[in-house]
């Protein structure tokens, strides 16, 4: 009792109680779940703190085309170091800013970041502070986050056309 854990349907939480046929789980929702132990034993159950309370996120984001690369880097570290649940062992080693993909509108990154136990059980919230500290920090150094874009070709055609 006391892990937190992700069933894989997706649901999230504290185990709160293991009985003979189920195990409650809590969510951070204040959700109470009553799981049967065969959804337990059958399927993947993922338990984010079965042996060390501390991990590592990724939190995905994007930029323009043309930025400075190592901007972002800097200005993403900065981000990471106001957030509350940044693992402050080892700082230079625990977080990192990885240019992972050429996509089809930015150039995307990932926040890569040794988070605190007290966050492991709050993946919604931490998601969300990083999330907003790296906004923060791309818009004071002007860096744009892109939008979609579209070329829209028009072809003319003689059939049906008077001339």
């Amino acid at each position: 009792m006391g892990d937190f854990i992700e069933i894989e349907s997706g649901v999230t939480g504290l185990v709160k109680g293991i009985n003979v046929r189920s195990t409650l789980i809590n969510t951070n929702d204040n959700v109470d779940i009553i799981v049967p132990n065969s959804v337990l034993v059958g399927n993947r159950v993922t338990n984010w703190t079965l042996r060390e309370a501390n991990r590592r996120i990724h939190v995905p984001f994007g930029v323009a085309y043309g930025t400075d690369k190592e901007l972002v880097k800097k200005a993403v570290l900065e981000a990471a170091a106001r957030v509350k649940y940044t693992h402050t062992f080892k700082r230079a080693e625990s977080v990192q800013c990885w240019l992972v993909n050429f996509g089809e509108s930015s150039l995307d990154f990932e926040l890569v970041v040794w988070i605190n136990q007290d966050a492991v059980r709050r993946p919604g919230a931490v998601h969300a502070a990083y999330m907003w500290e790296i906004e923060t920090s791309l818009t004071e150094y002007g860096i744009e986050i892109p939008y979609p874009q579209r070329d829209l070709h028009i072809r003319s055609s003689a059939v049906g056309s008077a001339i």
